[in-house]
């Protein structure tokens, strides 16, 4: 449990309000060092993946468990509650307890949480990494919402794409993990790794809430599939664009279509494909076209 010689109390530096954030000293690792037998029969030494449980509190209510690589824990439980429809004001924030003695990061607030029971009775299992899981106010606003038109071009498209590629260090080093990065124009503005890409989005979507950074000049990148869950997120946090080194879901390109959001998936080395908003982007950088396939 938390003790006085193991915390550290900081300010999270906001522009007017600075909750406590009260965490153990040291952090938990990301990756271990196994033994595995390989393809000729020889032990070699490798690193996997850590997964661990992160009980998630409301106003010290148990809201859910998520299973996380143990990065930024304070940032992942935010951006959990806020995606959920949980809380909604920053100012009613009083402080952020992280505590990897017992596995828990804890909210406290003096908002309301008067229909808390009734968001939590309204469950829905989702296509998450494992499984996710979304409660009564995750669609809440979403009709409210308005993003700007963005203007690509495809050379900042694959120039993105090669920068983004110096990331991902613990799927370089254990793989098991999906990455997900906040980006202007072709730089890399942020960039988080879990086990569920949709705990990398959380985590992401309350580093950005804390920051009071706005989203309308950024691109969502992610090495996962573009679910409904993840065009609703990044639809929150006030993005217009998503790109994906993998596939989208039918839900996903329907949200994507209504809420104005620039799709773009299959995105790997030269390739990707246009599900939306093919006209926001300008093909400035075509590749040679493949030649046609013979019988």
């Amino acid at each position: 449990m938390i003790s006085p010689s193991n915390v550290q109390n900081e300010l999270l530096a906001l522009s007017q309000h600075k909750p406590s954030l009260i965490k153990t000293d040291t952090d938990v690792p990301l990756t271990i060092a196994v033994n595995a037998i390989d393809e000729n029969g020889e032990r070699v030494e490798k690193h996997i993946a850590c997964e661990r449980p992160l009980m998630v509190y409301l106003n010290w209510r148990p809201i859910v468990t998520l299973m996380t690589l143990g990065a930024r824990a304070e940032s992942l439980a935010l951006g959990y509650l806020k995606n959920q429809g949980f809380i909604s004001d920053l100012k009613q924030l009083e402080s952020v307890i992280v505590d990897w003695d017992v596995n828990s990061a804890a909210i406290i607030t003096s908002e309301s949480t008067a229909d808390l029971e009734e968001k939590l009775s309204e469950k829905t299992v989702t296509t998450g990494c494992g499984q996710g899981t979304v409660y009564g106010g995750f669609m809440d606003g979403l009709d409210d919402i308005v993003l700007p038109q963005p203007q690509l071009k495809q050379s900042m498209i694959y120039s993105l794409l090669k920068n983004i590629s110096t990331y991902n260090e613990t799927y370089k080093n254990a793989g098991a993990v999906h990455g997900c990065g906040l980006c202007q124009d072709d730089q890399i503005v942020d960039f988080v790794e879990d086990v569920g890409r949709h705990n990398a989005v959380d985590t992401l979507a309350g580093e950005m809430w804390l920051k009071q950074d706005t989203g309308n000049n950024k691109l969502f990148y992610t090495t996962g599939r573009l679910t409904s869950e993840m065009v609703i997120k990044v639809a929150k946090m006030g993005i217009p664009v998503v790109l994906s080194r993998s596939g989208a879901t039918q839900m996903g390109l329907e949200l994507a279509q209504k809420l104005g959001i620039t799709m773009i998936a299959r995105a790997k080395g030269k390739h990707f494909l246009i599900y939306h908003g093919d006209e926001n982007v300008e093909l400035d950088a075509m590749p040679p076209k493949r030649p046609a396939k013979t019988s």
